[in-house]
């Protein structure tokens, strides 16, 4: 990062993040946004009249992310191993075509939180040599991949017709990304693959403290072999998923599969690792995996949702904008350390690493 720019959060920001005249508030956020912004219900405030426009900021009382098992004393010494290696890290890859480097930022460090590299370490099945390489893999991706440069303006057009929506969560307080092939809007081209990795980072920015994983709902009515993810897209987006969000997904609920589809599935298979094989579920009841109370009705559920794109894309931006901010404030507060913990980054009763050093600095 260039000195005097401003820092950005490491959750996979597509844009600076500059700090407000005044703190945020979850209640800032949500007077400024637009009248029909979505409260979850079950929480203490109340469903907008009229159709929901905007994602819910929370998910229902009743949704409980899962206990996280502890660690066994062999892995407890695995992961202190690779919390030694990356907090040594001080450049990284600017590609994986030369060798050309430089210094790691305060976004990377912070991305680089304990369950982040149990992530790697769970994926790499607790291989010590491996899961150091994966993960500096990914952040040399990252650059490569330029995420900052995938800006909310620059992917807005994809999203014109709410073919990605992020919408509610699941009984496990997983965020629900919606995924509508039938509303394709673009020719097929390498923004349309930045657009799901956006919406990712979008998903991961929403999550609550305690739950690492998303739930994929995949809808494929009204779809057509024109509007369909071609061969090469999806395994495209397997090798991402799999290399740079390992772990993340919790589950892939997939409905109204036609038959053209199921080809589909069947040749990238292959492609596709055990675990997330398992996460797969076809042509289920939905609302046995998310509250009705907010699921679409369009998949089940009781939530007459319209999405005008002007509302819906200010709102969820917006929305990210402030998790993020608040995040980056906590991390900076607690004294910018590696292995930071997720839960205390996002607002949980986590202490993180414990008490924030004195006076810290910004590494621009």
């Amino acid at each position: 990062m260039e000195e005097g720019q401003p820092l950005q959060p490491a959750s996979g920001s597509v844009a600076p993040v500059t700090a407000p005249q005044q703190p945020l508030s979850a209640d800032s956020v949500q007077s400024s946004m637009p009248d029909h912004t979505a409260v979850a219900p079950g929480t203490s405030m109340s469903m907008p009249s009229g159709p929901v426009k905007t994602p819910f900021t929370h998910p229902l009382d009743v949704s409980k992310p899962p206990s996280t098992p502890s660690l066994t004393p062999d892995q407890e010494i695995k992961y202190a191993s690779l919390l030694s290696v990356v907090s040594s890290w001080t450049h990284v890859p600017n590609s994986s075509k030369d060798n050309t480097t430089s210094p790691i930022t305060d976004p990377e460090r912070m991305w680089l939180t304990r369950e982040c590299l149990l992530r790697y370490l769970r994926a790499v099945k607790w291989n010590s040599a491996e899961a150091p390489k994966r993960l500096l893999a990914t952040l040399t991706w990252r650059r490569e991949y330029d995420l900052a440069s995938h800006t909310p303006d620059y992917i807005s057009v994809e999203n014109e017709t709410g073919k990605q929506v992020i919408l509610g969560y699941d009984n496990a307080a997983r965020p629900c990304l919606y995924l509508n092939p039938g509303k394709q809007n673009t020719a097929r081209s390498e923004r349309q693959i930045q657009h799901l990795v956006f919406m990712l980072e979008r998903v991961i920015d929403l999550m609550v403290p305690g739950q690492e994983t998303l739930s994929l709902l995949v809808n494929f009515k009204e779809s057509s072999g024109g509007s369909n993810p071609s061969v090469g897209q999806g395994r495209q987006t397997l090798s991402i998923l799999q290399t740079h969000y390992p772990e993340r997904l919790g589950r892939a609920l997939v409905i109204n599969v036609p038959w053209a589809v199921w080809g589909f599935f069947k040749l990238i298979t292959p492609f596709i690792d055990p675990l997330t094989r398992e996460k797969l579920k076809f042509n289920e009841d939905l609302r046995q995996h998310v509250p009705p109370a907010q699921l679409l009705k369009t998949h089940g559920g009781d939530i007459e949702f319209h999405y005008d794109h002007a509302t819906y894309w200010t709102a969820l931006n917006r929305l990210a904008d402030e998790r993020r901010t608040a995040q980056l404030e906590r991390w900076v507060r607690n004294g910018r350390r590696v292995g930071e913990h997720e839960a205390f980054l996002k607002g949980g009763d986590d202490r993180g690493l414990g008490e924030p050093a004195l006076n810290p600095t910004i590494n621009n």
